[in-house]
């Protein structure tokens, strides 16, 4: 922890066995994303039509969709505001130790932590303000998604990878 918090942490330097621990976290956390992944596409949809509809209610196909109570949206958000945020300080802790540019690192990071707080958020501008934030929703779910993948995939690499060896320079 010391060494994280002076910055001098390199993941790809890190013994063995800490690099084992993480990529073994990287890779639960993995099978974690493609759940969600196949949450939003099996019970929700990747359609703003569809977004709206889940939040707000309406049809869906020969379904009645009702729409997400106060009491619903508050205990989704309270769960996954907690272990997101978690989730992306560990995965921002790793990242940070790998060998990728400031520049890559802060565009990434940036990316990630507002495609979370549009994930977090955008439930409740859907649902109480209108149909058209199921774009900022589609838009979120993509940053979020593309900024894990690049969190887990650029550390995995650092934790598994040739020693000495960057993906990118």
């Amino acid at each position: 922890m010391r060494d994280f918090a002076r910055g001098q942490f390199s993941l790809a330097q890190a013994p063995r066995r800490l690099r084992l621990i993480y990529a073994g976290f990287l890779l639960l956390v993995s099978v974690g994303v493609l759940t969600q992944l196949g949450f939003q596409l099996a019970r929700i949809g990747i359609s703003p039509r569809a977004i709206a509809t889940y939040y707000r209610g309406g049809e869906s196909g020969e379904v009645m969709a009702f729409p997400k109570t106060f009491g619903q949206l508050l205990e989704v958000t309270h769960a996954h505001a907690f272990m997101m945020a978690v989730i992306f300080l560990v995965l921002a802790h790793l990242f940070v130790a790998t060998a990728v540019s400031d520049t890559t690192k802060n565009v990434v990071l940036v990316v990630t932590f507002g495609g979370t707080l549009g994930d977090v958020l955008g439930p409740w501008l859907v649902r109480y303000g209108a149909g058209w934030c199921a774009w900022i929703m589609l838009v979120s779910w993509a940053a979020l998604g593309l900024g894990t993948i690049l969190l887990i995939v650029f550390s995995a690499w650092s934790c598994v990878g040739p020693a000495g060896e960057t993906m990118i320079k």
